[in-house]
Formats: structure tokens, C-alpha cells, sequence
């Protein structure tokens, strides 16, 4: 049913954005087609643009809400932002996905089965490494996608996928620290440890060559130090 991962399970989709005025109306306009009864939370962090109003404009009286950040805190504390206030309103089941429009919204259904078939605890939109990601990204994804199955001793095709879905329980269990884009690596790695089931679902590789606000070397360097703290299991495999 279209809004529900199972009877009785309120969907909530959270979109973290920045900067993102010239895409956001599509995607909230997305995620309403695919999931007309779900809740919509989109989490303007700081924008100097006009994010928030065009968030608000086309999901008037749609079931979105936009809350706002009063600075730029960065992806991770927008996350955990919405993350909160889905759970605070009775969220069953919480979906993330980016305001750049690399997510293709019509993709939430089959991004939601896992759950509603009792497969797994958390599922990844799991892009496909073509040569549509540039050649720093595929390797870099590869990297990842190969140490977080170390960690967690489950198959993850892609670990630095946002397009997520997750049950409450992971939502109440894993709250890592973090603030930036460190944060939801450590969401996963989080949920790998604590033994969660995480899923796979391939989604379409979308690039357009928008800029991103990544930052190269500061949160690489905050990544890094994600995933050594899992370095014994990195070294030993997951228990």
C-alpha cells in the first residue's frame, strides 16, 4: 500500500537539504506520487537560497513539513534532525533520500519491500558503478562497500548511498554522532555491529554534474576515522 511498508506502519520520508532550490520541488513533488500517504519532512539546513519556501509551496497541505535549521550544520544534523521528529510523530518506518535529485523518488516502493516482507531491518538504495559516477566516487564507493561487509559480515553493495530505509527500531538503536557526511557511514557501520539486517536494493546511478558540498578532504578525513574505529574487525572480519 502505497505510504505503508506493513499494516499499520506510517512511512515517513526525510530529505535533507542544502542549497537545493532548483531541485527540491521535484523531488518532494517525487516522493508524493510514489508515497501519497506518507509524511514528509524536509530539513533546510541553513540555505541561503529558497529552499524551505520551494519545499513548502509544493507540498502545501500535502502532508510535508519543512523544518529549518537557523545555520548550515551539515548533512549528518539534518539527518538527525528529521530522523527525531519522524520518530516524535509515530513513525513505523523512516526513509532518507537526497534533495539533489539523485534519487529517483518513483524507486521508494521497491526500496521499502525488504521491510514490508520482514527481509531486513535497514535497506540501501544501492547504486551501480557505471562510468554515470565519476571515477573518484567509484573507487572510493568500492572502498567503502568492501570494508563495511568486512565489518559487518553481510554482502553491502554500496555504503555511501543516502537513499536508506529503516524500522523504528534501528531508528531508536543507532544514533551515531556526527554531523556531516561521517554520519551516515556511521549510521551503518553502527547498524551492521549491532547486528541489524541490512539489505540491498539497486537503484539507478544518477549524475548530472551538479556540484556537490562535499567537502574532499575534511570529510574524507572524518570517513577515515569512521571506519578505523572498527579496525580490529576491518583486520579480524566481523565476530
Amino acid at each position: 500500500m502505497p505510504g505503508r511498508a506493513e499494516d499499520g506502519a506510517a512511512v515517513a520520508v526525510v530529505i535533507p537539504a542544502y542549497e537545493a532550490a532548483d531541485t527540491i520541488p521535484g523531488v518532494v513533488s517525487g516522493v508524493l506520487r510514489a508515497l501519497p500517504g506518507a509524511a514528509v519532512y524536509v530539513v533546510d539546513d541553513g540555505s541561503r537560497d529558497k529552499t524551505g519556501d520551494k519545499a513548502g509551496e509544493v507540498g502545501r497541505g500535502k502532508g510535508v513539513t519543512v523544518l529549518a535549521h537557523p545555520r548550515n550544520l551539515g548533512k549528518g544534523a539534518a539527518l538527525r534532525t528529521g530522523i527525531a521528529r519522524a520518530l516524535a510523530d509515530g513513525a513505523r518506518v523512516v526513509v532518507t533520500l537526497d534533495a539533489d535529485g539523485q534519487h529517483a523518488p518513483a524507486e521508494l516502493p521497491r526500496l521499502l519491500a525488504p521491510l514490508a516482507s520482514d527481509e531486513a531491518d535497514l535497506v540501501l538504495g544501492a547504486r551501480v558503478r557505471t562510468a554515470a559516477m565519476p571515477w573518484r566516487r567509484r573507487c572510493t564507493n568500492w572502498l567503502s562497500a568492501a570494508l563495511a561487509s568486512r565489518i559487518g559480515g553481510q554482502p553491502i553493495a554500496d555504503a555511501q548511498t543516502g537513499f536508506r530505509a529503516f524500522s523504528r527500531a534501528v531508528a531508536h538503536a543507532v544514533r551515531p554522532a556526527g554531523s556531516r557526511y561521517d554520519f551516515e557511514t556511521a549510521f551503518l557501520l553502527q547498524a551492521l555491529a549491532r547486528g541489524f539486517r541490512v539489505r540491498s536494493v539497486p537503484v539507478a546511478t544518477i549524475y548530472d554534474g551538479g556540484g556537490s558540498h562535499f567537502r574532499s578532504w575534511a570529510d574524507s578525513w572524518r570517513l577515515a576515522r569512521v571506519f578505523a574505529r572498527y579496525g580490529r574487525r576491518v583486520l579480524l572480519g566481523a565476530p
